[in-house]
């Protein structure tokens, strides 16, 4: 816990993250939430911060927002402006600051993992909760080997990057083994489950894996059949991704074909929310979909 001198002469608390938690993503997130509630107990502007580190406004708010990684020089220079001087304060921040620049297990597969997802990794690595609508392919997090190549091989050709790609996404999946997994729930509309990604073989494989991961504690599978007709997530696929630490806001995350979307904004997190709570209410109970599952495994 570092504390330091609020704005009018009380307390301003705020916890460093314990050494080994959190990925470089959420680390930054953090670090920037803190530097930002120190301006903001001395009252100072975006700009009077910047010009102490040489640097815009729109660089401190990128700081703040744990959108770029931390220079040593700047760190210290701004803890000085305000006025946080005890050392173990000061180094506690600065270690944090190491860990968050430190490259994430990703950084592996920099050939393959386009900048605009890099992000999204880092953030699922950190999640407590994700929660997904899916209408075209099966989650990434519950994807076969074989199925998540079928799926790769539609857009790339390559041997060698695909195989790349798939082994990303397998790594990806490593959360849902930790002793202590994020909660992962997932909408799926019929349509994704009838349609043969890979062949037979494959996609009945795929089938069974939903089955048996759906029957984890930590793991909701909810389908949405043919017979409800539509219902309210008509703008296509989406995630969100929730987190045990207070300085992280919700984030909702809308992927496009060569870009990404990261949405934080309270009345924007609330719509969407309300959507997939919606969602689930159209689709079939946990118990339902697992059985719909059985049905379309035997029929495919």
């Amino acid at each position: 816990m570092v504390t330091t001198a609020g704005p009018y002469g009380g307390p301003v608390q705020s916890v460093i993250a314990p050494p080994g938690s959190g990925s470089p993503t959420v680390l930054r997130i953090l670090l920037g939430a803190q530097l930002r509630r120190l301006r903001e107990a001395k009252r100072l502007s975006l700009e009077e911060a910047g010009n102490v580190i040489r640097a815009s406004h729109s660089k401190i708010s990128r700081l703040e927002t744990g959108r770029v990684g931390f220079k040593d020089r700047d760190i210290v220079d701004l803890l000085t402006f305000y006025g946080v001087t005890d050392e173990q304060e000061r180094e506690a921040l600065r270690s944090l600051a190491v860990r968050a620049n430190s490259p994430g297990w990703w950084h592996d597969y920099a050939d393959v993992l386009p900048s605009w997802f890099e992000p999204y990794v880092g953030l699922e690595e950190a999640a407590s909760q994700i929660r997904a609508y899916e209408v075209q392919f099966v989650p990434g997090l519950l994807q076969t080997e074989d199925y998540a190549r079928a799926v790769t091989m539609l857009g790339y050709s390559n041997p060698k990057e695909i195989n790349r790609r798939v082994s990303l996404r397998m790594a990806r999946q490593a959360i849902l083994e930790r002793t202590s997994p994020p909660s992962l729930w997932v909408v799926l509309d019929e349509a994704l489950l009838r349609r043969p990604i890979g062949g037979t073989s494959a996609m009945r494989a795929q089938l069974r894996h939903l089955i048996d991961m759906s029957q984890r504690p930590n793991v909701s599978v909810q389908v949405i059949p043919f017979k409800a007709g539509g219902h309210a997530a008509a703008g296509g696929p989406f995630s969100l991704l929730r987190f045990a630490e207070y300085d992280i806001p919700d984030i909702v995350y809308l992927e496009q074909l060569t870009s990404a979307q990261y949405l934080d904004k309270q009345d924007v997190v609330d719509s969407y929310l309300a959507v997939m709570e919606r969602l689930c209410i159209d689709a079939q109970t946990p118990a339902n979909s697992i059985k719909t599952l059985k049905t379309i495994l035997r029929e495919a």
